[in-house]
């Protein structure tokens, strides 16, 4: 049986309910992860509230009153109920892990990830950036040391705010001091990689230099694809060359960013 993940920062749930749940019927995901959801469970509409909130989905909110937040959803016709956690270096509720099995038995974990921007707090996100180098690695140990949740199905999806290289950006927004695009900050983002993940969208399209993920709102720069690609879905190793598609879905909704969505195979 396939997994289909997608990972979407919604630049508000409040503001993007029904296309968040628009998304979940279109795309019948087995697991959906949100970034910048901007609210807390007490302040989520009615028919997402709290883990009872989706009845298709085990859901797990982490979030902040108006500010970042992220969530992982799971559907459960396909994974036991998840349990939750979150690493040291998380802060302003960033960062969810989904430690879930699938009824098959297959144990996986799920990490919705939101970096900092960095433009207001540049060394806030180099120090989250630092962190990050040693976190695939320290999950892994944090799961071995579990006997009954042994596992290296990882996946990390999310807004990382780095463009990774230059043709991540199109070539009218390429700015080396821009925040985002600075040297410092994409030697972390080759650093994450290095401990044991794999961009997954980037392998699948090793030439594709119009896969952007975000757009800024003005001159219709969206509808010109004007854009960076700053949302990513990354695996471990293994997992990666299991993945046989990705999709931008360009088109859809009202936030700057765009839903992405990759399937894996059993």
């Amino acid at each position: 049986m396939t997994v289909k993940v997608v990972t979407w920062n919604v630049n508000g749930i409040r503001a993007r309910e029904d296309e968040f749940l628009r998304l979940l019927d279109e795309e019948k995901p087995d697991v959906a992860m949100l970034q910048e959801t901007k609210a807390t469970a007490e302040q989520l509409p009615a028919s997402l509230y709290g883990l009872l909130g989706l009845p298709a989905y085990h859901s797990i909110w982490h979030g902040s009153a108006g500010y970042s937040g992220v969530s992982v959803h799971l559907r459960k016709d396909v994974f036991e109920r998840p349990r939750d956690a979150h690493p040291p270096f998380d802060f302003e509720t960033r960062v969810a892990e989904a430690h879930a099995v699938k009824k098959s038995g297959e144990p996986f974990v799920f990490v919705s990830m939101y970096l900092p921007n960095g433009g207001k707090d540049y060394q806030a996100k180099l120090a989250f950036m630092r962190a990050l180098a040693t976190y695939p690695d320290d999950l892994v140990r944090r799961l071995r040391a579990d006997a009954t949740f042994a596992t290296e199905n990882i996946v990390v999806a999310g807004d990382l705010n780095v463009a990774r290289a230059e043709m991540d950006v199109h070539e009218t927004e390429r700015k080396p001091r821009a925040t985002g695009q600075r040297p410092e900050e994409r030697k972390l983002f080759e650093q994450f990689l290095a401990a044991g993940l794999v961009d997954v969208c980037r392998t699948l399209a090793p030439e594709d230099r119009e896969l952007f993920t975000w757009w800024p709102y003005w001159n219709e720069q969206r509808a010109r694809n004007v854009g960076w690609r700053i949302d990513y879905v990354l695996a471990t190793r293994a997992l990666a060359a299991r993945a046989k598609e990705s999709r931008v879905r360009r088109d859809f909704g009202t936030s700057d960013h765009a839903p992405v969505v990759v399937t894996f195979d059993p």
